[in-house]
């Protein structure tokens, strides 16, 4: 079909002589990729935000991810670069809005720097659809940005992989196999192979009864490749069985929602001290079994109780009345003064603080601060951060009571590498402080992650939240118990501790560096037909 050409010009001649209309304004017209396009970029990343918690419609990441495929495809790595910001755009702002607890700048912000990952992205998948087999390479590309955007910088920022918003679902136990990259992966290919089959029936529409019957069959393979990855995430075997261990977790909650709660810092303490103490008493009334281990969250204790002799005895107190090691969360002194530590610490009932954990991936610009003599200068809201936090160096797997535990704190639950490190343990544990997050998206995202990662791991998950969400997940995913937030909450059950190592551990970053390699060979081999074919013209 022959396409008319607007005039460069405003009130340029047209073939009639008479005067043209003027041209659209560019950001009506949505750049070279035009307006259609653009809408359905939009459109992918609030289809994407959906399948997230707290929304949970799970199959719009699939679908997602389709509608950005048709938005960028054909389209030349620039047009398909802005595109993949647009849809970045559409999706972080939405999924990080919980990040505006602590101003709408920050949000903003961070949510846009990650869109910034998705130029590639859009770049690379218009590349790689001048190729055969190209919903393969779509979705390696999407396990490439996601392992770019969890390293750098600043350690990376995990946060919304495709992998955290298929909890639950058939792609699921995947993740013991691949890990969260091969889930990623497997749910981008879903996509990928839904907007082949919708962009092969598409061009058939207008074709005659040959044409129509010849385009039904790649649509066929596509939509039975489709079934096949769906039903085999099916038939995945998700083992639980492990030595049983009674366990607690307790949320002792906080005085008030927002960041001033970290000044009531005796008020938390004695949060979790009472309800210990509560504990202890349903056990010796036999209301609740007697558990053989406790979990506290992480910021059980801002008061160092290595140096607050009041904050030591009331942990003490609380620990011997309950009878059993407790893993508190407290926040510790270096030597020097100069930095403070996020640490996990056995408490022992008859020996006190023994074995700790250190948080090894501090939060940039909340716990420590990058060029602070530059930004406290220009941002007064950094003087809440008069410390840096140390980085950990040791992984936190520790002999807590009858068992080892693998010991993550807070969005660390969201990085690979250090939830593997501690797979050795039998039971994982996250102790998270999500006071500041209250009642937003990120509590109910960082329980999906938790559950992701039983899965990957075939482990227990203990996770324990100072106001929520507190939770104990099974090793095939499923929720225990939950807690509400803004609640004080004790959860007590008998749970799996398991030694079994799963594919994904025992394969480690393989199957994420092979599909990194994947896409990264794919581009370049696009890149090449482009060249060749410019060549050839």
């Amino acid at each position: 079909m022959a396409q008319e050409t607007l005039p460069e010009r405003p009130g340029a001649a047209g073939p009639s002589g008479a005067p043209a209309p003027a041209r659209p304004p560019r950001l009506w017209r949505g750049g070279r990729a035009g307006r259609p396009r653009t809408l359905l970029a939009l459109a992918a990343g609030g289809a994407m935000w959906l399948a997230f918690p707290p929304q949970d419609l799970t199959p719009f990441a699939p679908v997602g991810v389709a509608a950005f495929t048709l938005a960028v495809h054909g389209l030349r790595a620039r047009s398909g670069a802005w595109l993949g910001f647009l849809a970045g755009a559409a999706f972080f702002l939405p999924v990080l809005t919980g990040i505006s607890a602590i101003g709408d700048d920050g949000w903003i912000l961070l949510s846009l720097v990650q869109a910034l990952y998705w130029l590639p992205l859009g770049a690379g998948a218009a590349l790689v659809a001048r190729l055969p087999g190209w919903p393969v390479w779509t979705a390696a590309l999407w396990v490439a940005q996601e392992a770019l955007r969890g390293r750098q910088p600043f350690g990376g920022f995990p946060w919304a992989r495709l992998a955290f918003s298929q909890t639950g679902t058939p792609l699921t136990p995947y993740a013991s196999l691949g890990g969260a990259p091969l889930v990623t992966f497997l749910t981008a290919l879903l996509g990928g192979l839904l907007a082949y089959a919708a962009l092969t029936a598409w061009r058939a529409r207008g074709g005659d009864a040959g044409a129509r019957r010849a385009a039904a069959r790649p649509v066929a393979a596509a939509l039975a490749a489709m079934a096949a990855i769906v039903g085999g995430g099916m038939a995945i075997p998700t083992p639980t069985a492990g030595r049983a261990v009674t366990v607690a977790v307790i949320q002792g909650n906080v005085p008030r929602l927002g960041l001033d709660f970290l000044g009531q810092r005796r008020a938390v303490l004695d949060n979790h001290v009472r309800r210990t103490h509560e504990l202890a008493e349903r056990v010796r009334s036999g209301r609740a079994a007697r558990p053989e281990l406790v979990v506290w969250p992480e910021n059980a204790s801002d008061l160092d109780p290595y140096t607050e002799p009041d904050a030591r005895a009331a942990i003490d107190g609380a620990v011997r009345d309950v009878g059993v090691p407790v893993l508190v969360g407290a926040l510790v002194d270096t030597p020097d003064g100069r930095k403070v530590e996020n640490r996990g610490i056995v408490w022992d009932p008859v020996t006190g603080p023994g074995d700790y954990y250190v948080k090894r991936h501090p939060v940039p610009f909340g716990e420590y601060l990058p060029f602070r003599e530059v930004l406290t200068k220009l941002i007064k809201r950094f003087e809440r951060v008069p410390r840096d936090f140390a980085k950990g160096d040791r992984s936190g797997v520790m002999r807590l009571g009858p068992v080892d535990i693998g010991d993550v704190i807070c969005f660390e639950v969201a990085y690979d590498k250090e939830v593997r490190d501690v797979a050795r343990g039998n039971i994982l544990v996250v102790q998270t402080n999500n006071a500041t997050y209250g009642r937003t998206g990120l509590p109910p995202q960082q329980i999906a992650m938790s559950r992701l990662r039983a899965v990957e791991h075939g482990r227990t998950i203990l996770v324990a939240a100072t106001s929520g969400i507190s939770a104990i997940v099974a090793p095939d995913g499923r929720m225990i118990s939950r807690s509400r937030e803004f609640v004080p909450d004790v959860q007590v059950a008998r749970v799996a501790a398991r030694t079994q190592r799963t594919l994904a551990d025992r394969l480690g970053a393989l199957p994420e560096w092979a599909l990194v390699a994947l896409a990264a060979g794919a581009v370049a081999a696009a890149g090449g037909l482009g060249r060749d074919k410019n060549e050839g013209n």
